[in-house]
């Protein structure tokens, strides 16, 4: 199999137990061709960039298989990464230093004398204005931009070998076509090596000359609204959760990025916010939650004022709003296991005993498709799409009123996220549970009971959706 590109042969990672997560896999991307991992979540796909990239987390090990970039085996992974490859993770936020302008964080990668110009090339050929987002720093992005500037720092210095993994989980469609682009660019050229990780088979059959599938794959799509009974709250209802008037500024005390908006959510309602990446779906949950400043407003939570600041908010109020974010990373401490993630707030908030939080970690875990062993493992052990899921499982130990949702299947398979969004629905119905999501996915705005977007700086309300009435998502 050795040539030119890259080849992988009986590639084997296991974890301390002996539990084979990759077995013997084979593979080969010659010069100009673009090779897609596809599969369910926690089937393996990240955890083989990583092998094949030499830098699996602390519990993961390979115990077989060789790597050879053309034609010759990798013996310095940490040079031949530098020297060669372009990596772009789920995580994108977590991979950008939080304290590096986004300018500064592109240019690392090039030569110093082209650090400037090139960074500033780089941002514009992901879509970005470098005027406007070069000075930023990672808390000041959305969750979409966070993504582009971690793509235009993978592109910046044209690498060979280009690695993504889940490249297009938070952007919206022109974001979205334009990312598909850059890598399209690359096929043919006779020097670039791209290996790709997605759920998504559309961008897997629109980029792929060759397509590896790992674990079992779920036939037909997702189903839609129409598959489904309707499960939302009773618009007559007082709102569990109340927003009058509320200004966001990104950076804070900058220019306005939400101007005087209101809005309500009532008992077991889902209500869905979709816009362009950057318009301040991501900033409208986080000041929600209590991490973004707002400029003016006023909200109430199950009735009482909700202060805007996390460190104002009593136990009532912190209980009542949960976030998963885009970024499952940032809920789940790199230091604690899964299990021990879940104890603290079902101690802290709900007042179990350790033995009946123990019972209920492992049951939550199980509600959201993760198995009970799982809770002894770490962060770093997981796949992007079961981080996701047991950051899910943290938000809901709590027992919140209101879930504030960012994007949470984005990192997920059509059978996973069926799955997540299935127990949502059944917490809407059976609990009362009310659901604000910032979502770019049709198939979760269609389950939605309203769809409200965010454009020019306004929150724009939609009639309520329950029949098949409505018009498409994607007219939306």
């Amino acid at each position: 199999m050795s040539g030119r590109g890259l080849t992988v042969c009986g590639l084997t990672v296991a974890d301390r137990a002996g539990t084979v997560i990759v077995d013997r896999l084979d593979l080969r991307v010659a010069p100009g061709e673009v090779l897609a991992l596809a599969g369910s979540s926690g089937a393996g796909k990240t955890t083989v960039l990583r092998a094949v990239l030499g830098a699996l987390p602390e519990g993961l090990s390979r115990t077989a298989g060789l790597i050879e970039w053309h034609g010759a085996p990798v013996r310095s992974p940490r040079r031949w990464r530098r020297r060669t490859v372009g990596f772009l993770g789920q995580d994108p936020a977590s991979a950008l230093h939080p304290l590096m302008e986004a300018r500064a964080s592109v240019g690392e990668v090039l030569p110093r004398a082209a650090r400037e110009s090139g960074a500033e090339r780089a941002l514009a050929g992901v879509g970005l204005d470098p005027a406007d987002i070069g000075h930023r720093r990672p808390h000041q992005l959305s969750g979409g931009q966070a993504q582009r500037v971690a793509l235009a720092r993978a592109l910046a210095a044209d690498p060979e070998l280009l690695v993504l993994d889940e490249p297009t989980s938070a952007l919206d469609p022109a974001a979205l076509g334009l990312a598909l682009e850059l890598v399209r660019r690359r096929r043919g050229d006779g020097r670039s090596v791209t290996l790709i990780v997605s759920h998504d088979m559309g961008v897997v059959t629109e980029l792929a000359d060759h397509v590896i599938r790992l674990g079992a794959e779920r036939a037909g799509g997702r189903p839609t609204m129409r598959d489904r009974r309707h499960v939302g709250g009773n618009a007559g209802s007082p709102g569990v959760l109340q927003v009058r008037g509320l200004t966001l500024a990104q950076p804070p005390g900058g220019a306005p990025l939400l101007s005087d908006a209101d809005l309500t959510v009532t008992a077991g309602e889902s209500v869905a916010v979709l816009g362009a990446s950057g318009c301040g779906k991501s900033t409208l949950l986080r000041a929600l939650a209590g991490l973004h400043p707002a400029e003016h407003g006023h909200a109430t939570v199950l009735g009482e004022p909700l202060p805007w600041a996390v460190a104002h908010r009593n136990p009532a109020a912190l209980r009542a709003l949960a976030l998963v974010g885009q970024n499952p990373v940032d809920a789940l401490n790199p230091a604690r296991t899964v299990g021990t993630a879940l104890l603290r707030p079902l101690r802290t908030l709900r007042g179990l005993s350790r033995i009946a939080a123990r019972a209920e970690a492992l049951r939550l875990l199980a509600a959201v498709g993760l198995p009970r062993e799982l809770a002894r493992r770490y962060p770093a052990a997981l796949s992007g799409g079961q981080r996701q899921r047991a950051a899910l499982a943290r938000a809901l130990a709590g027992g919140p009123a209101v879930l504030l949702a960012d994007e949470i299947t984005a990192a997920l398979d059509d059978r996973t996220a069926d799955l997540v969004l299935d127990l949502i629905d059944t917490l809407r119905r059976d609990t009362g549970l009310a659901v604000l999501t910032a979502t770019h996915d049709p198939a979760v705005a269609a389950r939605a009971d309203r769809v409200l977007r965010v454009e020019e700086g306004r929150l724009h309300h939609s009639l309520a959706h329950h029949d098949d009435r409505r018009p498409p998502v994607d007219a939306l």
